[in-house]
């Protein structure tokens, strides 16, 4: 149970589908892995909001800080409307935590002024959703190829490839409008 969730903790999206991977050949159910993985998100919460603090701290007082603080919600707030205009809403808040990260979904829900449950609780529920959409697609690959290290590598291969597809994919359907 506790090499899955070091794997979890992996700041990079490799954790998950090695995780998942690991857990089912351990015999671990998909409930318990989905847990460990909640877990994680928690450990994360814990760590990261203090070091989220103190940057909006120090942000008051350091003018450089400060730009940067005003740029990324700008930046949020941009992308946000991305989501049929939801804004910094519920849905807004849970699509940026599952296409960026947990950490992003944090700070935009803190930009738009929710606290510590609700806005990690936005961000862990949109990054609890990029985890079932990763472990489903590496279990089903897996039975597919029966090679966990190729596996990993679609996965992984999908998981940088398919946003750059997204993106060119509107890009044209926008232009043929």
């Amino acid at each position: 149970m506790v090499p899955v969730l070091m794997l979890f903790l992996l700041p990079v999206g490799g954790g998950i589908p090695a995780g998942v991977l690991l857990a089912r050949s351990q015999g671990m159910a998909w409930p318990l892995t989905a847990g460990i993985y909640f877990v994680s998100d928690v450990i994360l919460a814990l760590a990261f909001e203090p070091v989220l603090r103190l940057l909006v701290e120090l942000g008051a007082r350091v003018p450089f800080l400060f730009r940067l603080g005003l740029a990324m919600k700008l930046a949020m707030a941009r992308g946000a409307r991305t989501f049929a205009g939801t804004g910094a809403g519920p849905f807004g808040l849970l699509m940026i935590a599952f296409g960026v990260d947990p950490m992003t979904g944090r700070a935009a829900a803190l930009a738009a002024g929710h606290g510590f449950l609700a806005g990690w609780g936005f961000a862990i529920a949109g990054d609890m959703l990029y985890y079932a959409v990763i472990a489903v697609t590496t279990l089903r690959l897996n039975a597919y190829f029966r090679n966990p290290t190729l596996t990993m590598g679609v996965v992984l291969g999908l998981m940088v490839l398919a946003p750059v597809l997204v993106r060119r994919g509107r890009a044209v359907l926008g232009g043929a409008r």
